[in-house]
């Protein structure tokens, strides 16, 4: 028994011991969490991805919308809203830049208040300033339509995105926010779905 547990604890002793010498060991963020570059862009681009889903749902304010409508745009807010300020702590416990964006607190000095500005219009599903423009610009008729297609995009491409961190990301928690993300987006994919088939 005694050799058994010296054993044991010389075995956690060198597993420590290599662990401390690995030269593949990441830094760790404010909360010890391991990260790696997927995880940086991953967080570093969803929050302009989600910025724009958010200045998607402002566009939204003051049109006369079906109530489904409303509690979709409400339920995007709620989800997206707190998950940006988590990716700009996480950016921030690792050091790292936060993306500019048009609504974003840590960058509120930004030029331009535009939908599209400050924004990475190459990421999966972004939107261009010029379709920001066109659906801020949509008469009641349109709207609706436009604006669901437009979202269906914009998550199928945030899920894209998610994906690639679920792959490749190191975070425990920006993992875990991913899979969140993939999971209640496709849900709402298929709930706007059903709502311009209605």
């Amino acid at each position: 028994m005694r050799y058994t547990r010296a054993l044991a604890a010389t075995a956690a002793a060198l597993t420590l011991t290599l662990a401390g010498c690995s030269s593949t060991e990441s830094p760790a963020g404010g909360d010890g969490d391991g990260f790696n570059d997927a995880d940086v862009d991953f967080a570093t681009d969803m929050i302009q991805h989600h910025a724009q889903a958010l200045s998607m749902v402002d566009l939204t304010m003051g049109r006369e919308l079906d109530p489904e409508m409303v509690e979709l745009t409400e339920q995007i807010r709620a989800a997206q809203a707190p998950e940006i300020e988590r990716m700009v702590d996480w950016l921030e416990s690792w050091d790292e830049p936060v993306p500019e964006t048009s609504r974003d607190h840590a960058n509120a000095h930004a030029e331009g208040h535009g939908a599209g500005d400050a924004m990475d219009e190459d990421m999966p599903g972004m939107m261009s300033a010029e379709e920001m423009t066109v659906l801020e610009n949509a008469p009641e008729s349109e709207f609706e339509e436009l604006w669901l297609q437009m979202m269906i995009e914009h998550h199928q491409g945030a899920v894209e995105m998610a994906e690639v961190e679920v792959e490749e990301g190191e975070s425990a928690q920006a993992v875990k926010l991913a899979e969140e993300i993939i999971s209640a987006q496709e849900e709402e994919i298929s709930q706007m779905q059903d709502m311009l088939e209605g």
